[in-house]
């Protein structure tokens, strides 16, 4: 059923214009593979205490701001595919892996920069600290919530183990994921605005 529903929203997500821009493009094509190798490596350092209650740095706030939620989708398939090729994952568990650790958190930031571009000023700061710093800690503690609330309901384990074992790190991982994912927009906008997606010089820097 996972794979089923990842097929669904991966036919929603990726078009025929982001792939024929993608294969038009080769800067565009090593900016794809190198934000999947980043998310592999981030993703393959986690700490956890039961099988599939893991923690670890998503990194997915700051790939969706500089590739859109389009492009991020399909770097995380790609990174996905890095560690099913050197069994950091299961094929039985890759969709739901995905789904929980990619998708959501993706198009969760995407969605708060939306809001964010449209309800507030558009400054640097607000980039940064909100669509960045902020963003990138909500989304990990929703990625926690959310998968709580999945092995909870399929019963892998009970409510009580998974707030004593699981949920309480939220609480520890949304300031170095906010931390990293704040810093690496920062730098990008500084020294690369050109490479992100979602920023705009003229509106952004005019404030």
């Amino acid at each position: 059923m996972s794979y089923i529903i990842l097929a669904i929203i991966l036919a929603l997500s990726i078009d025929k214009a982001s792939l024929t821009g993608l294969i038009a493009h080769p800067a565009r094509q090593k900016g794809l593979f190198a934000c999947a190798l980043v998310l592999a490596l981030l993703w393959r350092i986690k700490a956890g205490i039961f099988p599939g209650l893991d923690i670890h740095i998503l990194g997915v706030t700051a790939v969706t701001l500089i590739l859109g939620w389009r492009l991020a989708t399909l770097a995380s398939v790609l990174a996905t595919a890095l560690l099913l090729a050197f069994s950091v994952v299961g094929i039985e568990s890759a969709a739901t892996f995905i789904i929980l650790t990619a998708l959501i958190p993706i198009y969760f930031s995407y969605l708060l920069f939306i809001v964010v571009y449209h309800a507030l000023p558009r400054h640097l700061f607000i980039y940064i600290f909100v669509c960045s710093f902020l963003c990138a800690a909500l989304a990990n503690c929703l990625k926690i919530f959310v998968g709580a609330g999945y092995f909870w309901f399929i019963g892998s384990y009970d409510w009580v183990t998974l707030t004593e074992n699981y949920l309480f790190l939220s609480a520890l991982i949304w300031f170095p994921e906010a931390m990293l994912n704040g810093m690496a927009m920062t730098l990008m906008v500084i020294y690369r605005p050109h490479w992100v997606r979602t920023f705009y010089d003229k509106e952004y820097l005019s404030q």
